[in-house]
């Protein structure tokens, strides 16, 4: 078949090699500053994740919002950070209030959609003002889990093995494997048997996790994984049938070997806010981590 973009230069078996080397040296760093980061929490954990929201919600702006993109920008930015900040000083506190100060950094993302949509390009309204939810809830759903002083950590450790065990498994199964596609129209290469080898590799991670932080009730535990692998799969599906929309191959050139801040996270920010939702339902503001880990 012909290369129907004569401007972007075939893929060959060498092209392929140095992109996955890429991806693999971006990991090696990216994966340590992360757990880091992690481990340490506080107001280091709440900066690093607004920083990851408000570069997802410029390169949202830029692959959607075109020229209005730094008009969008400057309203929707302020929303997003403000309602990162009041996710971190939701922890419990001698004020009792931090349910409140949730709450008020979910209005304000919808204040924010609101000049958003009202700012944007004639057409592109309702797909503008999608990017401060997307992005404010990347950057407000691990730091709520994080906020349990006793399962924080060990919540944001579940998160990571649970996407990244999908995104590894599921690339090499898919190659090695192939079959039946995902989801050909939004994404080509995805495969039926990568999806599967994904979720199974995720449940297999979150297991070891479980028995290395001694975690009870893992029938429980491996069943949330396979939802959360299932809605990561989801998160990478949805960035791509964006892109694929809006005629974009990445979402950025930030990151070598990956794209755009938003092409890494596509599917941590949908299993991020599945755990968050089922925490705070579960264990309430106070002990969303625990919530979510302890059944």
């Amino acid at each position: 078949m012909a290369n129907a973009d004569p401007a972007r230069p075939v893929p060959t078996a060498s092209s392929g090699r140095n992109e996955l080397m890429l991806r693999v040296l971006s990991g090696l760093v990216l994966a340590p500053l992360a757990v880091g980061v992690a481990y340490l929490g506080g107001w280091m954990f709440v900066a690093f994740w607004g920083i990851a929201a408000l570069t997802v919600l410029w390169e949202w702006c830029t692959l959607i919002a075109a020229d209005e993109r730094r008009t969008v920008l400057l309203a929707a930015s302020p929303a997003v950070l403000l309602a990162v900040l009041f996710a971190g000083a939701s922890a419990p506190g001698p004020e009792g209030d931090h349910s409140v100060r949730l709450v008020a950094g979910v209005t304000l993302l919808a204040m924010g959609m609101l000049a958003s949509a009202a700012l944007a390009p004639s057409g592109r309204r309702a797909w503008t003002a999608a990017g401060v939810p997307y992005a404010g809830l990347l950057g407000m759903a691990p730091i709520v889990l994080r906020n349990d002083e006793q399962f924080g950590f060990q919540a944001i450790a579940f998160l990571f093995a649970v996407v990244w065990a999908t995104d590894i498994v599921a690339y090499f199964v898919g190659r090695a494997v192939g079959g039946p596609k995902l989801a050909p129209r939004i994404s080509p290469k995805k495969t039926w048997s990568g999806a599967i080898g994904g979720t199974l590799a995720a449940i297999a991670a979150v297991l070891v996790v479980a028995m290395a932080v001694g975690l009870a009730n893992v029938v429980a535990l491996g069943f949330i994984a396979a939802v959360a692998s299932m809605f990561s799969q989801a998160g990478d599906l949805f960035e791509s049938a964006v892109k694929r929309r809006f005629g974009a191959k990445d979402s950025s050139h930030l990151i070598p070997g990956h794209g755009g801040l938003m092409d890494r996270l596509d599917g941590f920010v949908a299993a991020a806010v599945l755990a968050a939702v089922v925490g705070l339902l579960h264990g309430g503001v106070d002990e969303a981590a625990r919530g979510l880990l302890v059944w």
